[in-house]
């Protein structure tokens, strides 16, 4: 599939009431912090997508590396249908939140290892997600190149996984689940069947579900200015997001 240049990509169209609307979380409805748990998701966010929810007869879903049961607390009181782990959960909105696996034991040594590495780096992150792991540098960006390399090496011991770079951050995780398998789940389903999808993100974890949205003739957009992607359409950073979802100010 081609790849285009981010920059001279056109705004998205007008939301209409006839999409399936699936959103990334993590730098496109909410800015990146040195910590995942220090993010703060506003009320008028949430708000909004509660409306949209209801104007698209439910056809709403976060999809996210995060857990869907971080995505529950974070949207508080309000409760979406949610792709976690970049599709290794998956929930619609009245659906209570998955069993989780039980992660291979060698992942279990890996993150062990990994908190090892890290007390020479004390303000980069090991996120445990359980059947995944990520390390994050963002607030110590001379460890990415250890990091990086040790999730390289950790990769040999982990059959069946995948390692997923990002934004100041590379995962681990199992190769069948990405955001683009969890998409073409959703829209096998009411409420999402039939309609056109539209999916909104900004990173790399990203171009899976922008593959399957193209696919599916939808929207695909890239929020920010990453050269690369497969993206159609492009919104400047969250601030647009917003203005395009008509949250309000």
């Amino acid at each position: 599939m081609t790849y285009d240049g981010a920059p001279t990509l056109p705004p998205p169209p007008p939301l209409s009431d006839r999409w399936a609307l699936f959103l990334d979380v993590d730098g496109t409805l909410v800015a990146f912090a040195d910590h995942p748990e220090q993010v703060r998701v506003p009320p008028r966010l949430v708000d909004r997508l509660a409306l949209l929810s209801e104007s698209l007869g439910g056809a709403l879903a976060l999809v996210s590396g995060r857990r869907i049961e971080t995505l529950d607390r974070l949207f508080a009181p309000r409760r979406f249908a949610a792709a976690g782990l970049h599709g290794l959960q998956r929930r619609a909105a009245d659906e209570p939140v998955p069993a989780p696996e039980n992660p291979p034991m060698a992942l279990q040594a890996v993150k062990m290892q990994a908190k090892t590495l890290l007390t020479r780096y004390p303000q980069a992150l090991l996120e445990d997600k359980g059947e995944a792991m990520a390390l994050h540098w963002r607030a110590m960006p001379e460890a990415a190149a250890d990091l990086q390399a040790f999730a390289m090496q950790a990769l040999t011991r982990l059959p069946g996984y995948h390692l997923q770079p990002g934004d100041h951050v590379v995962e681990l995780r199992p190769q069948h689940a990405d955001k683009g398998a969890a998409i073409e789940a959703f829209l096998s389903e009411p409420p999402f069947r039939g309609r056109t999808p539209a999916f909104v993100g900004d990173d790399l974890t990203d171009e899976h579900g922008f593959g399957i949205v193209n696919a599916h003739g939808g929207i695909s957009v890239l929020v920010g200015d990453r050269e690369v992607t497969r993206a159609g359409h492009r919104l400047a950073d969250i601030g647009a997001v917003f203005e395009w979802l008509g949250v309000a100010r």
